[in-house]
């Protein structure tokens, strides 16, 4: 093999592991509203994302477990994350979404203000949460800057965690 095509393959090869480390780099998240703040959770964790349907409300749960819903034969718990992070329910609207989150056997449905959109955020963009709700009890991942914007990323494990 000649030099020159040697030379070739190595810059060819050079510049594909730093494509697949660039990428490596990049965290995907999709982007919601609850009250006035915008949380992000990975894309990968979210199963769907609806507009609301009919739940039936189960009895001697906390007040954020606004029940359960069936989508596609599963009966799904329905949580309200507006009221799981203290703020007062508001009524939907043709802006409300439930998105369905699954991780391992862990599966939830939640109520959002408003969807926003699919984010790629490097991860030198995301910072630990901040010390005053940093742990294990934390529901807060990390937080993450995109140009002017600062959004909390919520650790799906803690969501999903069944505390009722």
């Amino acid at each position: 093999m000649s030099d020159k095509l040697k030379e070739i393959i190595n810059k060819q090869s050079k510049q594909a592991d730093s494509a697949i480390n660039h990428t490596d780099d990049i965290v995907q998240l999709v982007g919601f509203i609850i009250g006035q703040e915008e949380y992000a959770v990975p894309i990968l964790t979210i199963q769907e994302i609806i507009k609301p349907i009919a739940w039936t409300r189960v009895p001697q749960t906390p007040k954020y477990i606004l029940g359960v819903f069936n989508l596609r034969g599963s009966v799904i718990p329905l949580i309200d994350l507006r009221v799981k992070f203290g703020l007062k329910p508001k009524k939907h609207n043709e802006e409300t979404r439930f998105f369905v989150l699954k991780q391992g056997d862990d599966v939830a449905g939640f109520v959002i203000d408003r969807l926003t959109m699919a984010l790629r955020i490097k991860k030198s963009d995301i910072g630990p949460a901040p010390d005053s709700v940093a742990g294990d009890d934390s529901m807060i991942d990390g937080v993450g800057k995109q140009n002017d914007k600062i959004l909390t990323i919520l650790k799906v494990k803690k969501l999903l965690e069944r505390d009722f």
